[in-house]
This record gives C-alpha cells, sequence and structure tokens, in this order.
C-alpha cells in the first residue's frame, strides 16, 4: 500500500436530497449521438433519520440515478426507493428497521418489559434494496441481498411493487448479481434452512416480455440445491459464475454464524458482526450442469480465498475457466463502518485502508473431465497460455489460480467492480474487462485490462473517485472493445460537482462528460437501458 495520505470521503458519505424530475447537465467534449438510452445507478443516499444514524455504509437508504442519454444530451434525475423500510424510518424519525450494520433500537415508548421482549425477535428483512439494478422477465428491479426487492420503473423511477422470493420458491433470500443467458432467462443464487438444513440454490426465472402490470416471478424454479459444508455456519456470498453450460458457486470461508445470528438482537450487534473469517478452511467450487441441474461429482477446491465479483466464465477444450476479483482475507467486508470510511487522512491511512487486502484479478482453472485413472497430484491442465493448475487428490481436485495481472496493476492499489461487454461477451472467451482501481477505500481511478500480455490502460486524476465502469457497445460494432464506458464521478473536494464521465473504450481516452449539478453520493452498482 502507498504512503500518501488519503483525501477524506467524508462528504460522499454525507445524505442528499433526491432530484425526481429530470434536469439538464452540462455537457462539455463530446458524448456520441448513437448513445440513446439510460444508465441506471443504486447505492445508499440517506445515513440518518432523526438523530438516529447508520452504522455501515451499505445501510443507507437507497438512492435510484437516471442519467437520460439522447443525440449528445443527458438528463440527470433521482429518487429515493420508498420501501417500507424507507417510509417506517420517515414515519417514525428514527431508524425502526435493522439493516446489514445498523440493529433498529426498540421503540421507546414501549414499557420496559416489551422492549426486553422485542430483542429476542428475530427483526424482519430489510426492502431498502440499495444494490443494485436487475432485470427479470423483462421488467427492472432493485435489488439487495434480502428476500426482497422492489420493482421500479426505469423512466420515472418510481417504486412499484414489493417482491417476496418466498412466495415463488423456497428460498430465503436472493443476491442482487443475477445473470442473463441470451435466450432472456434470468439466474440467481438463493439459500435456505430448516430441517434438512442449509442450502444454496442455483434459481432459474425464465424469460418474458416486460411491461406486465404487478411484478410477476411465475415459472422461476430452483435448478439445483447444494447442502452447506456446515449448517450452523454457512459461507457469505455476494455472486456466482456461469458459463455457457454450468452455474458455479464459489463456498468461501466467510461464515454466518447462524446461533449468534439468532441471538443478535440479544446480543445488541448488527448483522455484519455474526459474519467471521475462517482462514483454515478451503473454498470450494460448487459446478453445475444448467442443463440438468446436476451438481458435478468432482470436488473442486482451492486455498481459503474470498471474492465478492466474478469477472467472466467459459469453457474451452473441456476445461472450466473462471476469471474472478480475489482476496486472500475475508474479514474486510465488516469493516465498512461509516465511522471508518469518514477517518480523516492519515488516521484513514494508518487505521482501516492499510488494513485492507488488496483484490486482484485470478484465474482458476477447472477441468471438467476428471477421470478416476488419473494418477494423483500431476497437473490435469492441458491448456496454452495459463499458469493455473488443478490437481487430483484424495478429497477432490485442488486448484491454484493464476495472477490476471502484471506488476503495474499494484500501483492502483488493485481492482474491483470489474465489468465486460457482457451482451456479446459473457459466459464466452474474451479479452478485456473494465474495473475501478483502489487507490484508496473506494474506487479512484478506472482500468481497463487486456488478457494479452496483461496490459493496462488507466483513467485517473487525484481528487476524482470513478464509479463501477459499465460498458456499452456501439451499434456497428466488430471488435469485442468497439463502444463506450461510461462511469459516475464524484469528488468530495467541492460540492456539486459530480459528472458522468463517457471515455472511447478502445483508447480508453475521455469523449465527454456531463457536469450535474447536485451533489450524488458514492454509488455501488447499475446498468444500462437501451430502451430508455
Amino acid at each position: 500500500k502507498h504512503n500518501l495520505t488519503l483525501t477524506s470521503v467524508a462528504t460522499l458519505l454525507t445524505s442528499v436530497e433526491e432530484t425526481p424530475e429530470p434536469i439538464p447537465t452540462v455537457i462539455k467534449g463530446n458524448i456520441p449521438s448513437w448513445i440513446n438510452g439510460s444508465f441506471l445507478r443504486n447505492g445508499p443516499g440517506k445515513f440518518e433519520f432523526g438523530e438516529s444514524r447508520f452504522n455501515h455504509w451499505f445501510d443507507g437508504m437507497a438512492l435510484m440515478h437516471r442519467f437520460h442519454i439522447c443525440d449528445g444530451q443527458v438528463t440527470y434525475s433521482s429518487r429515493f426507493l420508498r420501501s417500507d423500510s424507507y417510509v417506517q424510518n420517515l414515519e417514525k424519525n428514527r431508524i425502526v428497521v435493522s439493516e446489514f450494520g445498523t440493529l433498529a433500537m426498540p421503540d421507546p415508548c414501549k414499557n420496559i418489559f416489551a422492549q426486553f421482549f422485542s430483542r429476542f425477535q428475530i427483526p424482519k428483512a430489510t426492502d431498502n434494496a440499495g444494490v443494485n439494478f436487475v432485470k427479470y422477465k423483462g421488467d427492472f428491479y432493485v435489488s439487495t441481498e434480502t428476500n426482497y426487492m422492489r420493482k421500479i420503473d426505469p423512466q420515472s423511477l418510481e417504486t412499484k411493487e414489493k417482491v417476496d422470493w418466498t412466495k415463488y420458491i423456497a428460498v430465503n433470500a436472493a443476491t442482487a448479481h443475477p445473470h442473463y443467458d441470451r435466450e432472456g432467462a434470468t439466474y440467481n443464487l438463493g439459500n435456505s434452512y430448516g430441517r434438512q438444513g442449509y442450502f444454496y440454490n442455483i434459481i432459474h426465472v425464465p424469460r418474458g416480455e416486460g411491461g406486465t402490470d404487478g411484478a410477476d416471478l411465475n415459472g422461476a424454479k430452483i435448478l439445483c440445491s447444494i447442502p452447506a459444508a456446515s449448517s450452523r455456519k454457512p459461507s457469505y456470498y455476494h455472486s456466482f459464475a456461469l458459463s455457457e453450460n454450468y452455474v458455479i458457486f464459489i463456498e468461501q470461508p466467510i461464515k454466518l454464524d447462524l446461533l449468534k445470528f439468532m441471538l443478535y438482537r440479544v446480543l445488541g450487534k448488527g448483522f455484519h458482526e455474526v459474519m467471521s473469517w475462517e482462514p483454515q478452511l478451503e473454498t470450494v467450487f460448487h459446478v453445475v450442469d444448467r442443463r440438468t441441474g446436476q451438481l458435478s461429482k468432482t470436488r473442486y477446491y482451492t486455498n481459503a480465498m474470498f471474492t465478492l465479483h466474478q469477472i467472466n466464465a467459459y469453457e474451452d477444450n473441456g476445461y472450466l475457466i473462471m476469471d474472478m476479483c480475489c482476496g486472500e482475507d475475508g474479514s474486510v467486508i465488516g469493516n465498512f463502518t461509516l465511522e471508518n470510511l469518514k477517518a480523516a487522512g492519515e488516521e484513514m491511512d494508518k487505521v482501516f485502508y492499510s488494513s485492507l487486502c488488496t483484490i486482484l484479478p485470478w484465474r482458476y482453472v477447472l477441468p471438467l473431465e476428471v477421470k478416476e485413472e488419473e494418477p494423483n497430484d500431476q497437473n490435469l491442465i492441458n491448456l496454452p497460455n495459463t499458469t493455473a493448475t488443478a490437481m487430483k487428490t484424495t478429497t477432490g481436485v485442488f486448484c491454484t489460480h493464476e495472477n490476471l495481472y502484471n506488476h503495474d496493476l499494484l500501483e492502483y492499489g488493485g481492482l474491483e467492480f470489474p465489468q465486460i461487454n457482457y451482451t456479446h461477451y459473457n459466459a464466452r472467451p474474451y479479452r478485456y474487462f473494465y474495473a475501478c482501481g483502489f487507490g484508496h477505500v473506494f474506487g479512484d481511478s478506472l482500468l481497463k485490462m487486456d488478457l494479452e500480455g496483461k496490459k493496462l490502460k488507466v483513467w485517473r486524476h487525484p481528487g476524482l473517485f470513478p464509479s463501477e465502469p459499465v460498458f456499452v457497445p456501439a451499434p456497428d460494432a466488430k471488435d469485442e472493445d468497439d463502444g463506450v464506458v461510461m462511469s459516475v464521478v464524484v469528488t468530495p473536494r467541492e460540492r456539486k460537482s459530480s459528472f458522468l464521465l463517457v471515455l472511447d473504450a478502445k483508447t480508453f481516452t475521455e469523449l465527454g462528460r456531463a457536469e450535474v449539478p447536485v451533489d450524488i453520493p458514492f454509488g455501488t452498482h447499475g446498468l444500462f437501458n437501451e430502451m430508455g
């Protein structure tokens, strides 16, 4: 890690007002006229109600953003998600719904006995869906990591129906990072627990035309249920990998202690405090055939590592290639408290940023056919151009990764929030990915990685913090990187100075920007809606 004093980002973690009616932006440079649609983004935007404040960055109330792009012009609008959590907190003017890192305190108006017993009730899951915009059956939703999503009007950003996964299939929650296949179906991952134990479930939602009244997940089914290695301490997961024929669930040693979870109100702890990093455990790759729902009999595993976001996965000559952003210390997730993030300068450097492990792009290669007669402890990978290994052992196939980077990436603090040309290259061999470099606790650069030679192109300006880069292909694209990369750039240096940045994806140079005259906090994920 570098020794520079870090800029305080406290102002990027401050509550803002919504902008429900579209406002014009100031265009600098040139926004290509072929871009026609809306860049939709999600993330926390309100961090307190009355005197009560959220503890963790993930807890802030969801604020949805829309950059509508047409004929080289851009308008901006934003709305708070009218979740039940938001509405109830607003009504009471205090936090009454528990979030990931904030435990709602008992109602002070209750008598002392009612307050005491309310601590023994397991809190209802939040519908504060502030992680991502997702699509099911052609409709848009915002999502978090509970069983609730909210349908959204992608033009007005109005909050529509609340959707409960448990009403459709037997899962207790689903990720905010589904995958989409070329037929229009959506895949996701959700957990379930009961008398039989704890399971990770691969979910399949069929295609649909969208535009229906109400929310419709009918036809959703569980493709495969994978039993947890330990039902009392299942793994935390944020995403999963998808190739043309397989879904891959990564069971990592970030564990949720279910006993502590049941008692966490009594203990007065936030949800993030029932998670533990257990590096003595292995990481297991569960490979499911998405045509049949069959779980591979081969146990693929590696040393303890953690991953939040996948880059891509594809098949090549009998091998499954998985690229993902990985770290060697998974204790980091609970540390993104607002107290840590708001620390200034040297304090943040010493206490927080320097303690974070660097997230780096790794490649694992899994041999799909492992014959019984294969000898142990010999590399089963016979592909050119990879240093990843896979060796048969008495307990399965042990995999080691290839580093998908050269030393220069370390100058930018590693990378996260990876994106690719998803429409045309997801689950297929590919050459490029885009990400945020992390020379700070938030992304402070944009990176383009060329996997042929592991060469980097970089956009970085001191004091500017770009969001997850989203690739939009050009209508007449011939090459994988024909198109633009969009990112929302914020800065703590001056108020109302955020902008939408548009880079030429091939050269990674700026084409233009749309300056927004309102404050925008640092966000999470989003997508481009070419329908407008």
